[in-house]
């Protein structure tokens, strides 16, 4: 993958987790509000894929095309699952991973997903067999063409620099929680920039509240004339990030896309990715 594959990918991407029976109904209001890109995963514990399908399918009616938008989905190993577990835990794995796949298809009305992630290794602080016979499974994805990008989630950068390393297709994409107090996850993104390997962030403002509530960032909130939270956004774009958001509200879908309006100086960044605590 080289690093103007970045282009093919959009600025900001909507998360679907924990958005339950609105799933259809929020999909829909942010694809409406400005957003082409969509995560999702075959794990009906957090989320409802079939819903986020029902909303490309009422949005291919109002002639917005699969093909104008970025669907990403997910194979969740069985520990990441409750009893509904979309494809047969006593299979071997790799036949695991096809059948979710192709759960992820029928879900989403579609014959190809644009990225596909595992949504996390089976060991830990390294990589086992499990994890080796999984991604080999995705790399046949990729192969197929059925995934146009291939990637990792929950990952350390241990475990991404020996996937990097010993994989016959390399990760094309890693999706990580942020914490500000570790450093916004700086290993694995600085990794990420020197391989060519997007990264995405999620939980930028869950996970860290105190940054919002901090007197250095509403500073440069106030002087930029937005809020906390889209300083936050803005900083993560320009720290190398796709940020990720499941907001629940149209407004905030509007004023979070806004970020690509403006920019923060090399102090407003130094500022926030050295931020610890409050």
């Amino acid at each position: 993958m080289s690093a103007d594959n970045s282009e093919e990918f959009p600025s900001f991407i909507y998360g679907t987790a924990w958005k339950k029976d609105a799933t259809a109904k929020l999909v829909n209001t942010a694809v409406s509000s400005g957003f082409s890109g969509i995560d999702t995963a075959n794990q009906p514990r957090h989320y409802q894929e079939h819903l986020v399908g029902e909303a490309l399918l009422k949005l291919a009616g109002e002639g917005i095309d699969r093909e104008e938008l970025f669907v990403q989905s997910k194979f969740t190993p069985a520990d990441g699952h409750d009893h509904r577990i979309p494809y047969d835990p006593s299979a071997d794995l790799s036949t695991q991973v096809k059948q979710s796949f192709e759960g992820s298809l029928k879900n989403l009305h579609t014959d190809y997903l644009d990225s596909y992630l595992l949504h996390g290794p089976y060991s830990q602080p390294g990589l086992g067999n499990e994890d080796w016979e999984v991604w080999s499974a995705i790399e046949d994805l990729y192969k197929s063409g059925k995934a146009r990008f291939i990637g990792i989630s929950n990952v350390n950068i241990v475990q991404l620099q020996l996937l990097t390393k010993k994989a016959r297709i390399k990760p094309m994409v890693v999706q990580n929680r942020c914490f500000a107090s570790s450093g916004w996850d700086r290993a694995v993104r600085v990794f990420c920039s020197a391989n060519h390997i997007i990264y995405e962030g999620f939980s930028l403002l869950t996970a860290n509240p105190f940054v919002l509530q901090n007197p250095g960032v509403q500073k440069i909130a106030r002087e930029l004339g937005r809020s906390p939270e889209q300083v936050v956004f803005r900083f993560s774009m320009q720290a190398g990030m796709i940020p990720l958001t499941g907001t629940r509200s149209e407004g905030h879908m509007k004023e979070d896309l806004l970020v690509r309006d403006f920019e923060l100086d090399s102090n407003d960044l130094n500022l926030i990715e050295n931020l610890t605590c409050i």
